[in-house]
């Protein structure tokens, strides 16, 4: 198997998208990943519209090249499968609301008895203690706790808007991802395992603060309100269409003066320094609308850059698949899946010069892995039928819901 994490195994109990993305990401680049479900339905998103051949696209988009096993963790028998599949592991993921995991008996403490120097791995919503530990989460209810939504909305003033993304879930898939890596590279250098705890509401503060906070950055200097940066953001529109321009550098700014054949704004008063600039933002970019207005979006497109001024298009989603660049990158991939068909989906990001990721296969039907990870468990013939029977398990054929 290629792929740098090539040789370790987890064992993902996470549903949705921040726990399912962040061993995804794992899974392509080598890690085996076996996705354990509940056989009534599985992962949630399993459910959702916008599918084809029984799966949906949310769960494609999240599941790729893991091995799904179903099992009735309630019952004595499902508990005893997930212990085993637990032995011989390397990590543990889980996304259950803080204190759920140890009533069901899969607590730190209790699978440290099986797999001493396992990573313990635990995704929360708001944190795994304090007054919002219990409460139950959702991607807006983090974007407002966190500040994000005053910070798109523009000022403290102005009315708060959510990101039309659901920033808090993916962020934390990808820094868990990093985590994870991170506390196996400490265990292959100190033989010991250790429990990654991992807030939605800790990833966004996280990520907000290297940009968004410099207002409560000095202790005793903070900034009573935040105000307005500007009401106008950098999409411009030109005579059929929109484009994005953006300066920041003396440079930037006099090509810009160059290319829209504007010399007179070199010298005006509002504009002479990077500060200046950033004052009185709000009318500069009010006059470069303005003379955007006047030709088309390649015409500027193609002025701009040949001027040395960052601008680009902007596209819709599906314009994406064909621009150049992203092709050049081969960002976007197509893939035959078993049930769905053909499928575009995001490549891995990160390319590896010596061990490439690989998709190894598509994101799996319930439980379709559940009767060979219970013959690599040791498991008779007799023994799976009757777990099968008695719903402890369950593979396609039995997963009603996946049809």
């Amino acid at each position: 198997m290629s792929g740098p994490l090539a040789g370790f195994k987890i064992i993902d109990m996470t549903s949705v998208i921040s726990g399912p993305l962040s061993t995804m990401i794992l899974a392509d680049q080598g890690a085996e990943v076996i996705k354990v479900e509940n056989p009534d339905g599985g992962d949630f998103t399993r459910a959702l519209s916008n599918r084809r051949g029984g799966f949906s696209a949310s769960f494609l988009n999240n599941n790729r090249s893991k091995r799904s096993i179903a099992v009735d963790t309630k019952t004595p028998e499902g508990m005893e499968i997930v212990k085993k599949l637990l032995h011989t592991a390397d990590v543990f993921i889980q996304n259950m609301r803080p204190g759920v995991v140890e009533r069901i008996g899969l607590g730190e403490e209790a699978i440290r008895k099986i797999s001493p120097e396992i990573i313990f791995v635990s995704i929360s919503g708001f944190g795994h203690e304090g007054p919002y530990s219990q409460r139950p989460v959702y991607d807006p209810l983090v974007q407002a706790l966190s500040g994000l939504t005053t910070i798109q909305g523009g000022s403290d003033e102005a009315r708060p808007k959510l990101v039309r993304t659901i920033v808090p879930d993916k962020l934390t898939g990808v820094m868990a991802a990093q985590a994870i890596t991170a506390a196996l590279l400490s265990r292959e250098k100190t033989g010991k395992g250790q429990h990654i705890k991992l807030s939605m509401l800790d990833a966004v503060v996280s990520f907000l603060w290297h940009s968004d906070m410099g207002s409560q950055t000095f202790v005793g200097g903070e900034f009573p309100q935040e105000e307005a940066q500007s009401f106008i953001d950098l999409i411009y529109e030109t005579s059929d269409g929109y484009i994005t321009v953006a300066v920041n550098t003396d440079k930037q700014w006099t090509n810009l003066t160059t290319a829209l054949n504007r010399p007179e704004w070199l010298t005006d008063e509002r504009f002479l320094t990077p500060a200046l600039r950033h004052k009185n933002i709000n009318d500069r970019l009010s006059m470069t609308q303005e003379v955007l207005l006047s030709k088309s979006a390649q015409e500027w497109l193609t002025i701009l850059d040949a001027a040395d001024v960052p601008c680009a298009p902007i596209l819709r989603r599906r314009d994406i698949i064909n621009h150049p660049q992203i092709q050049a990158n081969g960002t976007i991939g197509e893939y035959k899946h078993q049930q769905a068909g053909m499928l575009r989906q995001a490549a891995p990001a990160a390319n590896f010069s010596k061990t490439p990721a690989v998709i190894t296969r598509g994101a799996p039907m319930l439980g379709e892995f559940s009767k060979e990870a219970l013959i690599r468990l040791g498991y008779d013939e007799d023994t799976i039928e009757s777990l099968i029977s008695d719903g402890i398990i369950a593979t396609p054929e039995q997963s009603s819901k996946e049809t």
